[in-house]
């Protein structure tokens, strides 16, 4: 797994910053870590020479992590729905229509499932 660019990706989507040092740390760091503007906990990334990528619906290989974002309304679903194809997330199910609970699940580049849904 390249946590450069897995990294990279989930700064995008977060609007979130490299830890002091982390983004000049080199094309191949062994770490990488993103930190809130606001402080908070952080997300890790780390290398390994082999990641097979997570099976989700059907869990034969389960996933690894899994992130839930929200958004206010459907508008919002739609617009980070674009939003998060640029940035080369995959779509893997699309419920945005449903009344009780609006949401999409997507792939980030590395294979690990996570959802968008309005709260």
């Amino acid at each position: 797994m390249d946590p450069r660019g897995l990294a990279e990706f989930w700064r995008q989507v977060l609007g979130w910053r490299y830890r002091s040092g982390d983004a000049d740390s080199g094309p191949r760091p062994e770490w990488l870590v993103l930190r809130h503007p606001d402080g908070g906990p952080g997300l890790a990334f780390q290398r390994v020479e082999q990641l097979t990528r997570a099976t989700w619906p059907d869990g034969t290989v389960p996933q690894q992590i899994h992130l839930d974002l929200t958004v206010e309304d459907v508008a919002e679903l739609d617009a980070e729905h674009d939003r998060l194809l640029a940035l080369r997330a995959e779509l893997l199910l699309d419920r945005s229509d449903d009344p009780e609970e609006p949401l999409r699940v997507y792939a980030d580049p590395q294979g690990h499932p996570f959802c968008v849904f309005v709260a």
